[in-house]
């Protein structure tokens, strides 16, 4: 049976237990249906451990009983620590609905805590407001933020088993094919979505990021480039490549600069490469990006000046 923890801990007495394999189906699994459920895997022993715990139970607490807590001793549950490939503790999972959602391992800072905790309680707000395919995709969101690529693309392909039009997931599945290095898939993905919505900006943007990332598949030595743009600033092919370079290091704003500073030497070199190139950037950032909105105001300077 599950043990309620004492008095001492920082969050309520009815929000934090202690959990076995036999009582772990009822107080995780069969729990966060309705509500997450947050699972402290630690250890006696475990310095850190003791560490997080009274972080994360007061976070917990402060949380007005929108998510509970769950501990769960390694040493006396073993075989189910294994079952779910628990290599290091502290490790924290948050599960919902009966499936783990989001984690993470070590002592990390009480802003960090409080930001998982956020994230969790903003997922129950979307299944309050839309449905479980709107959790889905905003569980893919968190965990693509979080660099969980993996665990992004199996929420979005759940949300895209309850709608296999939901443009949302269909996007992030495809930034998470991207991310992964696979274009084919990336576009494959895209092509999943309606004929009538093909033209939507958030799949748009998508489609602009993989022009990006097969037209610049390499970062290049960007010292070099860097040294030899500054030697000839006029040299305009030295600046394209050193923008192309930074595109492929991800460092948007440095190609933007870049770019701009060809339109402002010579707008028509190249057939116009540069312009063309920068509107590819600015579709992928997308149009409320700061750096869309600063670079577009530095093209219209340029321009019509």
């Amino acid at each position: 049976m599950s043990e309620i923890l004492g008095a001492d801990n920082a969050g309520p007495a009815d929000a934090i237990k202690n959990v076995s394999v036999e009582t772990f189906e009822q107080d995780v699994l069969a729990a966060s249906m309705t509500a997450p459920v947050i699972v402290d895997f630690w250890a006696e022993w475990c310095g850190p451990c003791k560490q997080l715990a009274p972080i994360l139970e007061k976070a917990v607490g402060e949380a007005g009983g929108k998510v509970s807590l769950v501990k769960v001793d390694i040493d006396k549950n073993q075989m189910l620590a294994g079952q779910l490939r628990i290599q290091s503790i502290p490790t924290v999972y948050a599960f919902y609905q009966g499936r783990p959602v989001d984690g993470f391992q070590g002592a990390v800072p009480e802003s960090e805590i409080k930001a998982f905790i956020g994230r969790l309680t903003e997922m129950t707000g979307a299944v309050a407001d839309g449905g479980p395919t709107e959790d889905y995709t905003a569980t893919g969101d968190a965990a693509f933020e979080n660099g969980d690529v993996a665990g992004a693309a199996q929420f979005y392909g759940e949300a895209l088993q309850t709608d296999s039009t939901n443009l949302e997931a269909i996007a992030g599945l495809a930034r998470c094919h991207l991310a992964l290095g696979d274009t084919e898939k990336a576009r494959q993905t895209l092509a999943l979505a309606p004929p009538d919505k093909q033209s939507d900006a958030m799949l748009a943007s998508v489609a602009a990021s993989i022009s990006l990332a097969e037209s610049n598949p390499q970062t290049g030595d960007l010292a070099a480039l860097q040294t030899s743009v500054e030697r000839n600033p006029d040299d305009l092919q030295a600046r394209f490549d050193l923008a192309g370079a930074h595109l492929g290091a991800g460092a948007m704003e440095l190609a933007i600069d870049e770019l701009l500073a060809i339109i402002e030497r010579d707008r028509e070199w190249n057939e116009e490469a540069a312009r063309k190139k920068l509107l590819t950037v600015f579709e992928a950032l997308g149009g409320a990006n700061p750096a869309t909105m600063r670079g577009r105001r530095r093209l219209s300077s340029i321009l019509f000046s």
